[in-house]
C-alpha cells in the first residue's frame, strides 16, 4: 500500500517535489497539499462533464447560455431554461463563461441571453467566450440560434454584444431561428415576445407571463368567414374597434388575452360545487375564471386565494392586418385546433365564442424587426396563409404614402376558396401599386406547388429587383413556409449577400 501511495506521488508532483520525499513529514504535507488540490479540480471537471453532456448534440439538455453583468440576463436564461421544461422540452441555464467555443459545433440548437456592458462590451465573464468566438474559423453550420439581448438606449452601442454574437455566429454559419430580440432595461412586451418564441419551441399552449399584462378593452365589430369550403380550417377577417391609448403602425403585433368557452367555465364550476354569479371582489366568479387556466380548488381554500393562485391565461400573438387611419383593428385568424378536435383556446374565443359586441382584452407590440422606414424601396412580400395580415398592413401603408410598385408572392391551398382578400388585390394590382401578383395553389395540381417554388421560377426577376433596392418581407408560417424560404434565398444569393441585406434592414421576417 504505502509502495502504491508512494509510486501515484511520483506521478502527480511536480519533479520540483521530489525531495522532498526524502523527508517523510514534509512529504505528507505535500501529498496533502496535492490532494487538497485535487478535491479543488474534480469539482471544475465535472461541471466541464456537465456542460458537455448538456450541449452534446446526440442528447441532453437544450442549453440557454447567459452572459451577465448584474444578474439580470442570468435570471432571464433561468425563466426561460424553466418555461422550456415545464413545456416538456429539457433545457438548461449555462452560464457562457463556461462554454468553449468549439462546444457549439457539438450543438443543434442553442438559445443566448446577452446583456451587454459599458459601451458595447462584453460582460466580464463573456469576454474570454467572445474572444474564442471572433478568432474561431471553423464550421457552425449545423447550429441554429435565437438570440435576445439586454441592453439601455441611454448608452451609445445598444445591445452591442449581442449584435457582435450575432455577427460572430452568422459569419460561422449558424442560423437564426428568429430575429435577435433587442429589450430596452427589460422591456416587458420584449421579453413577452420571447417566451412566446419559447412556447413555440416546445409546443406550449399555456404558459405563466413573467410580468403581469395590462390590457386594453377593444370590442369586437365584425367577424366575417373568409374561406367556406376551404379544406383547411376556417379563416375569420376580424374588425375591432380600436380602444384610446392602443398606438401601432405597419409591421407591429397585437397581443389578445383570450377567455375559456363558457361551457368548459359551466363544467368547472359545476365540479366544484360553485355559483358562477357569485361575486368575488366585485366581478362574478364566473367572469373571473374566464381569463384563468382552470385547476381544482384546493381543501379549504378560499375565493380570492383560488383566484390568486389560478395563473392567466398566456396571451396569442396576430399580426395587424390595418393601420390606424383604418379605424379599426384589423386580424386574420384561423380557427386552430387540439389534437382531439377541440378548438384552440385564443382562435376558439375569437372565431366563435366572443359574442358580437364582446369586450376583447388587447395590448400592441412593437416589433422593430418587421417595421420598414418612412421611404423605401419595391417591397417583395412573400408569405403563406394568415401572413397576409402582416404584409397586407405594409402594402396599406405604402399606398396611404403614394409608394407603389411592389410584388407580392403568396401561397394558400384552392385557388376555389382560399382566395380571400382578392378583391382588394386584384384593385392594386390594376391601379400599380402592385406591379406584380403571384397567388400560388398548393392542391390545385398533381405536384403541391409552394410560394418558395414560384421564388425559384423567379430567381432572375429576384435578383433584378435586389440590384434595384427592394426590401423583403416574409411573413407566415416559419415551419415550411418561412425555413424552406430562408434555405432558397442563401441558394440563390448566396451567404454573405443575404447577411447583408438582413444587416441592412432590407431583409425582414414575421415568422410563427
Amino acid at each position: 500500500m504505502q509502495l502504491t501511495f508512494t509510486r501515484w506521488l511520483l506521478v502527480i508532483l511536480p519533479l520540483g517535489l521530489l525531495p522532498l520525499l526524502l523527508d517523510a513529514p514534509r512529504a505528507l504535507s505535500a501529498a496533502v497539499a496535492c490532494l487538497a488540490w485535487l478535491a479543488l479540480c474534480i469539482p471544475a471537471w465535472q461541471r466541464h462533464r456537465q456542460l458537455h453532456r448538456g450541449v452534446s448534440r446526440s442528447g441532453g439538455a437544450l442549453p440557454v447560455f447567459y452572459a451577465s453583468q448584474g444578474g439580470t440576463a442570468q435570471r432571464i436564461a433561468e425563466l426561460s431554461a424553466e418555461q422550456l421544461s415545464a413545456g416538456g422540452l429539457s433545457a438548461q441555464a449555462l452560464n457562457i463563461a463556461d462554454c468553449a467555443v468549439a462546444q457549439l459545433a457539438d450543438l443543434r440548437r442553442a438559445l443566448f441571453v446577452a446583456a451587454t456592458y459599458g459601451e458595447g462590451e462584453p460582460p466580464d465573464q463573456a469576454a474570454r467566450f467572445a474572444r474564442q468566438l471572433k478568432q474561431r474559423q471553423g464550421d457552425l453550420g449545423g447550429l441554429e440560434y435565437a438570440l435576445l439581448g439586454l441592453g439601455d438606449r441611454q448608452y451609445r452601442d445598444f445591445c452591442g454584444f449581442a449584435r457582435q454574437l450575432e455577427e460572430q455566429l452568422t459569419r460561422l454559419g449558424a442560423r437564426p431561428l428568429w430575429d435577435r430580440l433587442e429589450a430596452d432595461q427589460s422591456d416587458p412586451a420584449v421579453l413577452r415576445q420571447w417566451q412566446q418564441w419559447l412556447a413555440s419551441l416546445c409546443g406550449q399552449s399555456d404558459y405563466r407571463e413573467w410580468q403581469a399584462p395590462q390590457y386594453l378593452s377593444a370590442r369586437l365589430v365584425e367577424r366575417r368567414h373568409l374561406n367556406p369550403g376551404s379544406a383547411g380550417e376556417p379563416i375569420y377577417l376580424l374588425r375591432l374597434a380600436v380602444p384610446e391609448g392602443l398606438h401601432w403602425q405597419a409591421g407591429d403585433i397585437l397581443e389578445v388575452g383570450p377567455c375559456q368557452p363558457p361551457e368548459m367555465i359551466e363544467d368547472w364550476l359545476r365540479r366544484e360545487g360553485l355559483d358562477g354569479e357569485q361575486p368575488v371582489e366585485g366581478q362574478p366568479l364566473r367572469e373571473q375564471l374566464a381569463r384563468r387556466q382552470l385547476e381544482p380548488r384546493q381543501p379549504g381554500e378560499s375565493l380570492p386565494e383560488l383566484l390568486t393562485r389560478l395563473p392567466l391565461l398566456a396571451h396569442r400573438d396576430y399580426s395587424i392586418a390595418s393601420l390606424p387611419e383604418d379605424g379599426a383593428l384589423e386580424l386574420l385568424v384561423r380557427l386552430q385546433r387540439h389534437p382531439d378536435g377541440r378548438p384552440g383556446c385564443a382562435s376558439g374565443w375569437l372565431c366563435q365564442y366572443a359574442p358580437p359586441g364582446a369586450p376583447i382584452a388587447v395590448r400592441s407590440r412593437a416589433n422593430p424587426a418587421f417595421r420598414l422606414p418612412e421611404d423605401s424601396g419595391p417591397l417583395i412580400l412573400i408569405g403563406n396563409g394568415t401572413g397576409l395580415a402582416g404584409l397586407r398592413a405594409h402594402l396599406r401603408e405604402r399606398a396611404q404614402r403614394g409608394q407603389g410598385g411592389h410584388w407580392l408572392l403568396f401561397g394558400e391551398r384552392n385557388q376555389a376558396y382560399d382566395s380571400y382578400l382578392d378583391d382588394e388585390l386584384q384593385d392594386w394590382l390594376a391601379s400599380g401599386h402592385l406591379t406584380r401578383l403571384d397567388r400560388v395553389y398548393s392542391r390545385d395540381q398533381a405536384e403541391k406547388r409552394y410560394v418558395q417554388h414560384a421564388l425559384r421560377d423567379n430567381a432572375e426577376v429576384l435578383r433584378d429587383w435586389l440590384q434595384r433596392g427592394a426590401i423583403l418581407l416574409v411573413c407566415g408560417s416559419l415551419a415550411g413556409m418561412g425555413e424552406d424560404v430562408e434555405a432558397l434565398l442563401h441558394g440563390l444569393l448566396g451567404e454573405e449577400p443575404l447577411n447583408q441585406l438582413r444587416e441592412q434592414g432590407r431583409y425582414r421576417r414575421d415568422l410563427y
